[in-house]
């Protein structure tokens, strides 16, 4: 198995450009930002999580501007969104940040995609919490035309615009990797639509294989599992290796730079022997 880490970002922790070099000398190859634009301060939607919000959802650095500092950093590092909260943003502009960032790091872009939970956040973007999932499609294969197409359209519910010219496009093709999101029938079918791996999170490991299983029925045997946020415990990582997982995100708590260094190191050494 591959190793990586998913974290939040923020400017009370590490900055990426400590944080990358720190991941390749430790042997991880990926790493997945997450993203949050604002939270609003009178909040309906529960945390998924349970209890309080935690703090790094309030404070969390725009991704693509961080990945980008790494990508100056760093030679091999894959460098992602985990997850990035399409409803929330422009197709037009969110393709040329994805396609620059897999420009300048010389094809190292991961697109991690997402509906999102914060109901009240989507709202302050105009976005209709009920039809997200929708949009969220639309703008993902929108996004796919303007790299794919010197002369891109897409006429749709949501999206909809006459012929453009859009550079960059991605180095990587037919372009950078799209990692879905979600524990959903409807995530396995998008992962079949347009998903090159599958990001399960929150998923007990002892629950994961019935739920590749689910995935693979649906979306074939092509796409990755990328089991985000996964757990360090030696029995976790052994069911990992059991169900032929393709890679594992340790989740990073967000501390200061001496702090981080150290978990990772005790990351590193959790997962040694899975290498």
């Amino acid at each position: 198995m591959k190793f990586g880490v998913s974290t939040f970002i923020t400017d009370e922790g590490i900055g990426p450009r400590a944080l990358g070099p720190a991941l390749e000398e430790r042997g991880f190859d990926t790493l997945l930002l997450a993203e949050h634009s604002h939270i609003p301060v009178n909040r309906e939607t529960p945390y998924p999580g349970g209890g309080e919000l935690p703090r790094v959802y309030y404070r969390t650095l725009d991704p693509f501007v961080a990945l980008a500092a790494a990508a100056s950093v760093t030679r091999d590092l894959l460098l992602g969104t985990g997850i990035a909260l399409v409803v929330q943003r422009d197709p037009i502009t969110t393709a040329k940040e994805i396609a620059s960032l897999d420009l300048i790091s010389g094809g190292r872009a991961v697109f991690g995609v997402g509906a999102g939970w914060n109901r009240e956040e989507m709202r302050n973007h105009g976005t209709d919490p009920a039809s997200r999932g929708r949009l969220m499609d639309e703008r993902i294969r929108a996004m796919i035309e303007l790299w794919t197409k010197d002369e891109a359209e897409f006429h749709g519910d949501f999206v909809d615009f006459a012929p453009v010219y859009a550079w960059p496009k991605p180095v990587q093709r037919p372009h950078p990797p799209i990692w879905v999101g979600g524990n959903s029938e409807r995530t396995f079918a998008r992962v079949a639509e347009y998903g090159s791996a599958w990001l399960p999170s929150a998923v007990p490991p002892k629950e994961l294989g019935a739920r590749i299983e689910q995935m693979r029925k649906t979306a074939g045997d092509r796409p990755a599992v990328v089991v985000y946020a996964g757990g360090d415990d030696r029995e976790s990582l052994d069911t990992y290796a059991e169900l032929g997982v393709d890679r594992v995100l340790l989740y990073l708590p967000t501390q200061p730079e001496d702090e981080t260094l150290r978990t990772l190191d005790e990351l590193a050494e959790a997962v040694s022997a899975h290498r």
